[in-house]
């Protein structure tokens, strides 16, 4: 059994193995596309501009000469037609499928372009094949694997050994955190390379050539763009130059239709409709925002924690995520420097569920702002893990007789709550007993800080401890 056939049979029912690739074993060449070179891009009508304008050269690709740029490392890889497996990581729009053509197009390799998301363990035999046949003959093979995270850990340990014998050069693209969705052993074997969002002026940059390119773009409309409407459009994508050029082809194609040479930022807003935010319930942008926002609370600082709540449930994120997290921020950090800090959130959580949204976005800002301005204290966690580092160490320890509870009287002859006082019974309402296990008589556990509520019951607790025996 090869590896390709482990793969087979450890996916998963929601990975797309060979039955349910969408042509089967039999018309899984739908998932995969061979080219020997990369070319000019399709320039039919029916192509859509983003395609239309993708670089066909590493100079054309827009936003990433640091990464990049000719005098790079590995920009010198490519133009030398010597590039290494690599892992391409950004968000969509980023430049990642447009990467992987350049190098093809830069190298003598032949390329073979698999979808993770159509293609299965059929298809990835069939690239192999074929890039088997290919290096036997001397020539090379680029692999380019789109969204690679969404193959299994089996689907991606059968690409290892092929990239170790340089069957193929591995170039795979995703849009998630490789430290999470990718297996060490892939990332050993692959430079990752992070994409960040392309800027607003590359945006402006590219859509400015598209305007002006008459073989491959909308120059022959001789259609401008305004600055106010280049930079509205550029806000808009958000760093996704996919995005922004989709929308520009349909802006020129209304000016076209309206015998206008200029489009205006009011033409921008009115075809952008709403914005969508990058964001992913289950990806690391949930984790960035969300830590976003509990560092924003724990710095006291009430405008970027409302920034970064709202932006989160703006995004999709569920209301009920962000107002559980803002629970235990109360108790984990808040804590005893302000008690009623769990007593608010627990009423706002509550007001939220009884009127829903919209407006129960206003309770949560509430529990937001209460939070960000409470002080802080952490002491009470801090003991709580204290303590389960202690238990972890010494075990079940014996209860102090004192301690132990007496309900008949055998027991008691027995030294059952012997030398117990009541606190209750007492002036002070306080005991200066030990209630810890012997072992234990002499540990802290709970060091309260000084800040808040806690600094009055430091000085309570202080004075206590002194009199322990």
């Amino acid at each position: 059994m090869d590896l390709f056939d482990r793969a087979k049979r450890s996916a998963d029912k929601s990975a797309l193995a060979e039955e349910e690739s969408p042509g089967g074993a039999d018309g899984g060449h739908d998932a995969v596309v061979a080219v020997a070179g990369v070319g000019a891009p399709a320039c039919g009508p029916s192509v859509p501009l983003a395609e239309r304008m993708r670089p066909q050269s590493l100079s054309e690709l827009e936003g990433h000469s640091k990464l990049l740029g000719p005098s790079t490392p590995l920009g010198r890889a490519i133009l030398e037609d010597r590039c290494p497996s690599l892992i391409l990581w950004g968000p969509p729009g980023s430049g990642k499928t447009s990467l992987a053509r350049v190098i093809a197009a830069h190298s003598h390799s032949r390329l073979e372009s698999v979808s993770a998301v159509l293609s299965g363990v059929a298809d990835l035999r069939q690239a192999v094949a074929r890039a088997t046949a290919e290096q036997r003959a001397g020539r090379r093979t680029l692999l380019f694997v789109d969204e690679i995270h969404r193959f299994n850990k089996g689907q991606q340990d059968a690409l290892l050994p092929h990239v170790e014998a340089g069957t193929v050069t591995l170039i795979g693209a995703t849009t998630e955190n490789p430290s999470f969705a990718l297996n060490a052993a892939v990332l050993s074997r692959a430079q990752v390379l992070r994409f960040e969002p392309l800027s607003e002026e590359s945006v402006v940059a590219l859509c400015r050539r598209a305007l002006v390119d008459k073989a491959r773009g909308l120059g022959q409309h001789a259609v401008a763009l305004t600055d106010d409407a280049a930079s509205t459009l550029a806000r808009w994508a958000d760093g996704d130059v996919r995005r922004a050029l989709s929308l520009l082809e349909q802006l020129v194609g209304e000016a076209v239709a309206g015998s206008r040479a200029m489009v205006q930022a009011e033409d921008v807003i009115a075809g952008s409709r709403d914005r969508t935010l990058r964001y992913d319930r289950s990806g690391e942008e949930h984790y960035n925002l969300s830590s976003a926002l509990i560092k924003s609370l724990r710095g006291s600082d009430p405008d970027a924690a409302l920034y970064w709540a709202v932006r989160m449930i703006e995004s999709g994120e569920d209301p009920l995520f962000v107002l559980r997290r803002l629970l235990i921020f109360a108790t984990e950090d808040v804590g005893m420097a302000d008690p009623r800090a769990i007593e608010i959130v627990s009423a706002c959580d509550h007001a939220f569920a009884r009127v829903g949204l919209p407006e129960g976005m206003i309770p949560l800002a509430h529990a937001v702002t209460y939070l960000a301005l409470a002080p802080k204290s952490n002491r009470a966690h801090l003991a709580l893990k204290s303590v389960q580092q202690e238990i972890a160490r010494s075990g079940a320890l014996e209860v102090p007789m004192a301690l132990r509870n007496a309900p008949t009287k055998a027991m008691k002859q027995w030294g059952y709550g012997d030398g117990y006082v009541n606190a209750q019974d007492t002036d002070e309402g306080w005991t200066a007993m030990t209630y810890l296990p012997h072992a234990l008589r002499h540990c802290v556990f709970y060091e309260p800080s000084n800040r808040g509520a806690e600094a009055k019951a430091a000085e309570s607790l202080a004075r206590r401890r002194k009199e322990k025996p």
